[in-house]
């Protein structure tokens, strides 16, 4: 099957304001459902026969920026990867962000942020605020601290018109002792958490802008996923899961998927060709298993 995927940018039309689920939509639709890490791994820096310094992650972010930015729907920097060199690694992840959003990718800022009261809302002027250099589409954020203390998050990205993706049910074994744990309702906490997105996303069409992490990997999680808003789903490529297993994960709501890859993708690299030819197979196969099983 051929995908739409194109150099359509994720934004809208000047003069019109769209929050970020409707851009979201928009993207997925033109460009692929897919995601696409910026993760530069000392050993991917290596296998691109780079050094691990600010050089090498210069040059590995440029490349991915250049290959992609301008046809996927996703980009999504881990935000760790470049803190580890510091100010300058920081500022490459500067230069990222303002050169693939130019592309016409959104980013999102894979952060993890979580806190409470005027630190979150620290975090959240660093992402979700127009006027902050690291301003991204969305962030990832963190809600075991209670959904509530995300609420400066929650309302930065709902005046600047941005997103947020809240952790759920992630595919690493020891989150299950925190996001299956029960509550006093009998609800799991993820089933919590993801309620509550609900009642972030009600009304909001098509898409809401409260997304969930639920990982790829996790089979049939026992939740009701359908919160409203994008469901980011890692763990596709390397961590073992296809773009076949979506349906099974995700159900009624697998349209709402934006598979996550990261590895799976930048393993190709350098070559700016074959970077994009595994982005685009990858997109192809995700809009191949949504259609046939929705």
């Amino acid at each position: 099957m051929t995908s739409r995927t194109s150099s359509t940018p994720a934004s809208a039309p000047a003069g019109i304001q769209e929050h970020f689920g409707a851009r979201l939509r928009r993207a997925m639709d033109t460009r692929g459902p897919l995601c696409v890490g910026i993760d530069p791994h000392a050993s991917l820096l290596t296998a691109w026969g780079l050094n691990d310094d600010v050089a090498g992650l210069e040059r590995f972010t440029r490349t991915v920026v250049e290959a992609l930015a301008d046809r996927v729907a996703v980009l999504k920097p881990q935000s760790a990867f470049f803190e580890r060199f510091g100010s300058r690694g920081i500022a490459v992840l500067e230069k990222a962000v303002e050169e693939a959003r130019t592309a016409g990718a959104l980013v999102l800022m894979d952060a993890k942020r979580g806190d409470i009261g005027s630190t979150m809302a620290a975090y959240a002027a660093t992402y979700l605020d127009k006027d902050s250099p690291l301003f991204s589409d969305a962030v990832t954020l963190s809600p075991y601290l209670g959904f509530g203390s995300l609420r400066p998050a929650l309302d930065a990205a709902a005046a600047s018109g941005s997103g947020v993706f809240v952790l759920a049910l992630t595919s690493n074994p020891e989150g299950a002792e925190v996001q299956r744990a029960t509550a006093a309702d009998g609800r799991s906490l993820a089933q919590v958490m993801l309620d509550h997105m609900a009642a972030e996303n009600a009304g909001a069409t098509p898409l809401g802008p409260v997304g969930a992490v639920v990982g790829a990997t996790l089979g049939d999680t026992g939740a009701n996923l359908d919160m409203g808003g994008p469901l980011l789903a890692p763990g596709i490529g390397a961590q073992g899961a296809t773009p076949a297993d979506l349906p099974g994960v995700f159900g009624p709501a697998v349209d709402k998927v934006v598979p996550s890859v990261s590895r799976g993708v930048l393993r190709h690299g350098p070559d700016i060709a074959a970077l994009r030819g595994a982005a685009q197979r990858l997109a192809d196969e995700v809009r191949e298993a949504v259609l046939t099983n929705s």
